[in-house]
């Protein structure tokens, strides 16, 4: 079938990776937002430059502290994270009660003013991270290559995803959250702090971004520009699978990875605008994303 449409099996497979690859950053990042969207009501336009902090976080802790990428897949999400819960706790803890235009003008600054100060120490030229050994190297299957650290990047990000969904959507702490957010005043009368919840929540959904910044260290340079190269996308990812829906965040940031890549192949001059064209259909046919729901 590919020798018929002149495409060579390696080039095909290597495009699918590649969109999976992709995909799979789109669904930690637009999951990420979801949780935020779903349980804060507040649309983080500084994702894009937290993912990129994650990045800057692995980088530092190998080149100024010595310590590697499997650390760091720790430590580098749980500072990004801390970061969240200040920001949440000085800044939009005040926010919570008026428009959705007053967070998105605040959390568009908070990445301006971050992107800027990373340019300003580090510049804007990509800076290589060492792949850890465990990483390097490959599978060759017949048709294609499988490099390890594409390999892990695609499993890790299906098993976040997974735990997050089914930690909110089939535990009693995710039940918590969800009544946190229809009817806080309820929920505080059972005894739950809804004031810790909330904060928890926004800082785990930053350390969702900054986990997917120490995963695209090794795969990608790492840049000040990174995220917000990327965060436009992830967008339309979430508003494709629907504001605040954690499984359409899943579901559509993996198939939109895979429809990007198949794209490059067959028709590559519209692979950077094939998302968008989705999201337009998307939304004149069911203005609340796919996984969404009308209110």
């Amino acid at each position: 079938m590919f020798e018929l449409l002149g495409i060579p099996p390696q080039v095909f497979f290597s495009q699918l990776l590649l969109g999976l690859i992709n995909g799979a950053f789109y669904a930690m990042l637009s999951l990420g937002l979801a949780v935020i969207f779903g349980l804060l009501n507040i649309v983080n336009f500084a994702h894009g430059a937290l993912y990129m902090m994650g990045a800057f976080g692995a980088w530092m802790l190998l080149n100024y502290l010595g310590v590697g990428y499997w650390w760091a897949l720790i430590l580098s999400p749980l500072l990004v994270g801390a970061f969240g819960v200040l920001i949440e706790r000085l800044l939009l803890r005040w926010l919570y009660d008026l428009d959705h235009l007053y967070g998105m003008i605040l959390t568009f600054g908070l990445a301006l003013m971050i992107t800027g100060l990373f340019r300003n120490f580090y510049g804007a030229t990509g800076m290589p991270y060492t792949l850890p050994p465990l990483l390097t190297g490959g599978h060759n299957l017949g048709f294609m290559f499988l490099p390890n650290s594409r390999a892990f990047v695609i499993v890790t990000s299906l098993i976040v995803c997974l735990s997050t969904w089914f930690v909110i959507e089939k535990t009693r702490l995710g039940s918590y959250l969800r009544a946190a957010t229809e009817n806080p005043a309820l929920t505080e009368a059972f005894g739950i702090n809804v004031s810790l919840l909330v904060t928890m929540t926004y800082g785990f959904g930053v350390a969702l971004a900054g986990f997917a910044g120490v995963l695209a260290a090794p795969i990608y340079s790492v840049n000040p520009t990174m995220g917000s190269d990327l965060i436009i996308v992830v967008f339309a990812v979430v508003v494709i699978g629907g504001m605040g829906s954690i499984l359409g965040s899943i579901v559509t940031g993996f198939s939109l990875g895979l429809v990007e890549g198949l794209t490059k192949v067959f028709w590559p001059e519209a692979s950077a605008t094939v998302i968008f064209v989705i999201m337009a259909i998307v939304l004149m046919a069911k203005p609340a994303g796919l996984f969404g729901r009308s209110s």
